[in-house]
């Protein structure tokens, strides 16, 4: 069997939703595919530029989600949708902000997108500097956010069991630790609503600064 770079991408996306991204390896990647670990390693010499490859496809398909419907959007509805569609992609494949967190893009497919929603930020006022922080922000964040999320449910629908609300709070002493013995159902649930509320902070602060040099 031949292989080449986007098959073995593609193969290795569908391995990690089924062993995750710890127990991925080239050789496992290898007797799925049945075909020897040279063929692999003739493409990629390590985990880590497979990982890479499979990272850049990721964002690469996911890019039609950071864009909104309407190019005329407001400036808000352009950086919202940037960090919303992120999760999206993240979220679409097991261990998927772990995987794509620190990795070197192996072409510029998803910067391109990128790179259309900072030439909207700048049309509406924000300086080369604020607009690549407001961006680096939001990335930042949803990449964190979606990690921890992936920690509590690392397949659709399915808690692990140590991210039980229940048993948190019965740990938790309620004379010395009253805020966070409360704090599990926002922590731990409806993770919707909590990156929804954290984005628009973010983007109060953005609003906030724009205006404060307009």
């Amino acid at each position: 069997m031949k292989v080449n770079r986007d098959m073995l991408a593609q193969a290795a996306l569908k391995l990690l939703n089924e062993v995750g991204l710890e127990q991925l390896t080239l050789r496992r990647l290898g007797t799925k595919l049945k075909v020897q670990a040279t063929a692999i390693y003739w493409h990629f010499k390590s985990k880590e530029e497979l990982i890479d490859e499979m990272a850049t496809m990721v964002l690469a398909e996911g890019a039609h989600n950071l864009l909104p419907a309407r190019r005329s959007s407001d400036w808000k509805i352009w950086a919202a949708t940037f960090g919303q569609g992120l999760r999206k992609t993240l979220l679409a494949y097991r261990d998927g902000a772990r995987m794509v967190s620190g990795t070197e893009l192996t072409n510029t497919d998803y910067m391109k997108t990128v790179e259309s929603i900072g030439a909207k930020l700048l049309e509406a006022g924000f300086s080369l500097r604020q607009a690549v922080v407001l961006l680096s922000t939001v990335y930042s964040y949803t990449l964190s956010f979606a990690m921890e999320e992936q920690a509590v449910y690392p397949r659709p629908n399915e808690r692990s069991p140590r991210y039980d609300i229940a048993k948190r709070r019965a740990r938790l002493d309620p004379e010395e630790l009253p805020l966070l013995r409360q704090s599990g159902p926002i922590l731990f649930d409806r993770f919707d609503r909590r990156y929804k509320e954290g984005l628009e902070l973010i983007l109060q602060g953005a609003a906030a600064q724009k205006t404060s040099v307009d």
